[in-house]
């Protein structure tokens, strides 16, 4: 069975998919989706690649999947996987779904929103928002990543569920890490959150910089074109 990976590094959960099929070896034929060329926005590519235009998404053959914690439970399950990724036990598996439905309306939404509103909304539109409705974003981004530190960071482990990596962990990260983009470094506000990425990126090196490598890329270029005003 070909299992063909689609999606956009420049996409966190992209990333945290990518990060997760490297680090275990699951052999995918890459399928690179141009978010910012509009390409998943066509109906053609609704009827023949995803019925969410999204990514990322998985095609298994005749099987397609998206949403990216779904693909990864799926593939747990459809490949030898290392167990602390994703584990079969039902308690320690209990610990990483926690985190991963907590994200979604927490992480995700915090720094997605804060992300868009500030970087992607002005690209789009043209529009600055206004500085009231960016520092109310950035107040409820460190809210949320305030909680996160609290909640899953307070122990002296150095992974979110504990001694070893997870995809909880992935997920995270690569939500955490999109901020930059818009100038703000968490590294910079959350000891707690620097320790715990340095963790995760240096055990999931080198694909950890390969998956951000775009983000960094376009940071440069973001920076570059900020020094010149």
């Amino acid at each position: 069975m070909v299992l063909k990976y689609y999606y956009d590094l420049l996409s966190q959960p992209s990333r945290a998919v990518y990060i997760f099929l490297k680090m275990n070896k699951i052999p995918f034929e890459p399928a690179v989706v141009n978010l910012g060329g509009g390409e998943h926005l066509t109906e053609e590519f609704r009827e023949k690649h995803s019925k969410f235009q999204k990514v990322p998404f998985i095609h298994h053959d005749d099987f397609r999947l998206t949403e990216s914690v779904a693909i990864v439970r799926y593939l747990a399950r459809e490949y030898h996987v290392k167990e602390h990724w994703y584990p079969q036990e039902i308690r320690a598996q209990a610990r990483v779904d926690e985190y991963l439905e907590w994200n979604h309306l927490n992480v995700r939404a915090g720094c997605a929103r804060y992300f868009f509103d500030k970087l992607m909304g002005p690209m789009m539109t043209g529009k600055q928002p206004s500085d009231e409705q960016v520092k109310k974003n950035q107040k409820a981004m460190e809210k949320t990543l305030t909680d996160f530190e609290r909640i899953f960071l307070s122990s002296e482990a150095p992974f979110i569920t504990g001694t070893e990596i997870s995809f909880a962990d992935l997920q995270a990260a690569c939500e955490i890490e999109q901020p930059r983009l818009a100038g703000y470094e968490p590294r910079d506000h959350f000891s707690k959150i620097k320790t715990w990425l340095e963790n995760v990126k240096s055990e999931c090196q080198p694909y950890y910089d390969e998956a951000h490598k775009p983000l960094e890329a376009w940071l440069k270029k973001i920076q570059k074109k900020a020094a010149k005003l």
